[in-house]
């Protein structure tokens, strides 16, 4: 499946929901894991703002990729962010839509008050 790199440079990213555990299967309550890894996987929704426009997108990362205390409002960096294309037949209606996923989501509260005070 085609993988498309995602520039984060000249964006401005906050999280606009806590880090959820990702499920695979709802019926079940299974939880989703990295096929590579076995790590638990997680979503953390973002604001993404770049070129005056502005989105929410679900972002799908490993649960070690989360690091710092990600509330409502906390900038962040995304690490490895790709898009990835992807459509389903469900109920006989055709979907589609773009997934994302990071390596990690790292928030930038602690870079930010660390660069201030040198």
């Amino acid at each position: 499946m085609r993988q498309i790199p995602v520039d984060t440079a000249g964006a401005v990213v906050m999280v606009a929901k806590s880090p959820q555990v990702k499920v695979r299967d709802r019926r079940t309550g299974e939880i989703a894991t990295d096929t590579e890894t076995g790590a638990r996987l997680m979503t953390v929704d973002v604001m993404f703002a770049a070129n005056e426009e502005v989105e929410i997108l679900s972002v799908t990362v490993p649960e070690p990729g989360i690091s710092g205390e990600l509330t409502m409002g906390t900038p962040v960096a995304l690490t490895g962010l790709i898009a990835r294309p992807w459509e389903n037949d469900f109920n006989g209606q055709k979907r589609h839509g773009i997934a994302f996923r990071a390596v990690a989501v790292t928030s930038l509260v602690g870079a930010a008050a660390g660069s201030e005070a040198a």
